[in-house]
């Protein structure tokens, strides 16, 4: 019993002999890589909360603003598309490429509202035009990742791809003519009425989709146009456009 119990304490002091043992250094470069190890398990967290958990938040609100409009809709006979409710929202995106359901469309672009999973158009620095105008261009921005990310897949629209837009009785439905996969956050001529970059040289009704490229960054600004081209009554069942169906 004697020889075992030493046996034991030799064999639990030996992590403190060997501790004691190393030098100034090699203490240094353990704590070191200890920091390391904390620090990249901070950053794994921040990864997941900012490109997962974000999202999760950001499409709860969405649906739950989301519905609120469509309540509305459904309590309200207001007669036309020229009443809005622009703080609710204005209406909902379809864009079948993107495979990001419907996205409800507010008013402004700035990180308050499209932190909530929501596309918004553009107030300033280039005032969009809403679908209902004769002429313009309906500008809309919205997260590529993380917040809903409701335009990550922009970069699968295609010439000719269909961009609805869902007002309380009408269906707007664009095509896509021109795309744009990088250019400067400070071309703010892609938001024109009449969008040059685009190839066009006269008035029409357009609309233009914008986010962040490439992928996990906001360096530059993917864009999209597209070009109107029916208009379809919402009927009572709500009944989409070929388009969705």
């Amino acid at each position: 019993m004697v020889a075992t119990d030493q046996g034991e304490q030799t064999q639990r002091s030996a992590p403190a002999r060997a501790r004691r043992g190393r030098g100034p250094i090699a203490t240094a470069v353990m704590v070191f890589g200890e920091l390391l190890i904390t620090a990249g398990l901070v950053l794994g967290l921040f990864v997941v909360y900012s490109l997962w958990w974000t999202n999760v938040l950001a499409d709860r609100e969405a649906q739950k603003q989301g519905d609120a409009v469509r309540n509305d809709w459904a309590g309200r006979d207001d007669g036309g598309p020229g009443a809005r409710d622009t703080k609710g929202g204005i209406g909902f995106l379809h864009v079948p490429a993107m495979k990001s359901g419907e996205i409800l469309v507010k008013k402004g672009t700035d990180l308050k509202t499209l932190n909530n999973g929501v596309a918004g158009y553009y107030t300033d620095p280039v005032k969009s035009a809403l679908p209902e105008a004769e002429n313009g261009n309906f500008t809309l921005a919205a997260h590529r990742d993380g917040h809903g990310a409701k335009f990550h897949h922009i970069d699968k629209l295609d010439h000719g791809d269909a961009i609805v837009f869902e007002s309380k009785d009408r269906w707007y439905i664009y095509k896509v003519y021109k795309t744009l996969p990088e250019t400067s956050k400070y071309d703010v001529d892609v938001l024109n009425a009449v969008p040059k970059a685009s190839g066009v040289k006269k008035p029409g009704r357009y609309i233009t989709l914008t986010t962040c490229t490439p992928v996990y960054t906001s360096k530059y600004r993917y864009i999209v146009w597209g070009e109107l081209e029916r208009i379809e009554k919402v009927d009572s069942r709500r009944t989409p456009p070929k388009e969705l169906r």
